[in-house]
């Protein structure tokens, strides 16, 4: 895999959970919601990345990297990770959100009867 190992893990993740998408929880049909949850955390980590980077605390092995790099050396598969896995995490919550209120709605039902 070499070279592409990083962006095929992420890839992975998204593939993972994109049934939830397709089961209901609506976390890419509501972009402006996504942006707003996505872009705070991400601008922050990013900062942060690039000031570790450029100070010398992290780095990134470079076999496991495309080599592509946006500003103040942040790997692309950096920015990816920043992008990918909060959008994994959204979509598994909403989906748990979902089915606990669909059983919710079960419970309440059985207990009417």
């Amino acid at each position: 895999m070499g070279k592409f190992e990083y962006l095929i893990v992420l890839a992975a993740c998204v593939l993972v959970t994109l049934p939830l998408e397709l089961a209901g929880a609506r976390v890419y049909r509501q972009p402006k919601r996504l942006a707003r949850a996505l872009l705070p955390v991400a601008l922050v980590f990013l900062v942060w990345d690039a000031l570790a980077i450029a100070t010398g605390v992290w780095g990134y092995a470079p076999e496991f990297m495309t080599g592509v790099h946006a500003p103040f050396a942040i790997p692309l598969e950096e920015i990816l990770f920043f992008v990918v896995i909060p959008i994994c995490g959204l979509l598994t919550y909403e989906m748990v959100q979902l089915s606990l209120t669909v059983a919710r709605r079960r419970g309440e039902r059985a207990v009417r009867r």
